[in-house]
């Protein structure tokens, strides 16, 4: 099944079931938010995928024309945004040119960021300065349902209901003075973005697989292909993050936990889903970054898609202004 939150006045708009081609859209029946559905899942989602197959089928006369630039956030804001940094190949490299030396746990990084907003496909993202070095991230999440205390990951496999893609939108210069502090980071994570469609895992068929999305997320800047690193290198699945949340608190309904940046270790061939991890390849290479954050002005475009080339989430589409 395949949800997206269109625009109607509201803070967190209005459900609907988008058909698996990204056509046609109706409103999903006795659901008025994604919230409301995460809340009561068991109960609510049998219908709401009946119809998505009558949808599919085009057996639903209402269905009206589906234009993501009506869309929101499929989830336009949550109780929780929990993000990992569940790819090594990303991680290792930033320790690398930071020169920091991490003990090696075996315990998925994560921290938890904004929450109360996510921005939609198309929106413009604003920032206060571009010398503040604004750099995108391209991830994977999932969002659950609600999940118990002291869940294990592989019970935590039936609790992530749906699958998205992010933008997890990063101010480069802050976030070391932030991290000195011993403290988590504030102004260096300002709002993320989804694109407009969430899936239910079985959308995916083989690609998705040990809690993991194995598709590549395309990224454009300004227009240019700048990454395709595919989304099945996580050291540790979605599932052992959703584990990892669990240890020692209730995940409310509609907790949202991302991947961290999608990155693979033949990166140079790939390319990058943030400008970062570029800068720290050419530091290596070159010895000294050569690529420069973004400005004001700028777009980035992410887009992942089946092997068959049929688009699953939609595209993140977004230019940057000063705020």
């Amino acid at each position: 099944m395949k949800l997206a939150s269109l625009k109607d006045g509201s803070p967190d708009g209005r459900l609907h079931i988008v058909s698996r081609d990204l056509t046609r859209a109706i409103p999903a029946p006795g659901v008025a938010t994604l919230q409301q559905l995460m809340e009561d899942w068991e109960a609510l989602a049998p219908a709401l995928i009946e119809d998505y197959g009558r949808l599919n089928d085009g057996a639903l006369a209402e269905a009206i024309p589906f234009d993501p630039a009506e869309a929101m956030a499929p989830m336009p804001r949550a109780w929780q945004w929990l993000d990992g940094s569940a790819f090594d190949s990303h991680g290792d490299l930033m320790d690398t040119v930071l020169g920091i030396k991490k003990e090696k746990t075996g315990r998925p990084l994560m921290y938890q960021g904004v929450s109360d907003r996510f921005l939609g496909p198309k929106e413009i993202a604003t920032f206060p300065s571009e010398g503040d070095d604004i750099d995108f991230e391209g991830e994977f999440g999932v969002i659950t349902d609600r999940v118990p205390l002291g869940t294990a990951p592989d019970a935590a496999m039936r609790h992530i209901r749906l699958l998205v893609q992010i933008n997890d939108w990063s101010l480069r210069r802050l976030a070391p003075i932030e991290m000195k502090t011993g403290f988590g980071w504030v102004q260096a994570k300002p709002p993320c973005s989804m694109a407009p469609v969430a899936v239910t895992p079985d959308e995916l068929g083989g690609s998705w697989h040990d809690g993991r999305i194995d598709l590549n997320l395309v990224v454009h800047w300004n227009g240019k292909q700048f990454g395709a690193a595919n989304g099945a290198a996580m050291s540790c699945g979605f599932h052992d993050l959703v584990a990892h949340a669990a240890y020692s608190r209730h995940l409310v309904a509609g907790t949202v936990i991302g991947s961290g940046t999608v990155s693979n270790k033949t990166y140079r061939e790939v390319g990058s889903s943030c400008i970062a991890e570029r800068r720290g390849i050419e530091i290596i290479d070159q010895g000294a970054p050569k690529t420069a954050f973004m400005r004001f002005g700028d777009t980035v475009r992410m887009e992942a898609r089946l092997p068959d080339g049929q688009v699953l989430f939609g595209a993140i589409e977004q230019q940057i202004a000063k705020a």
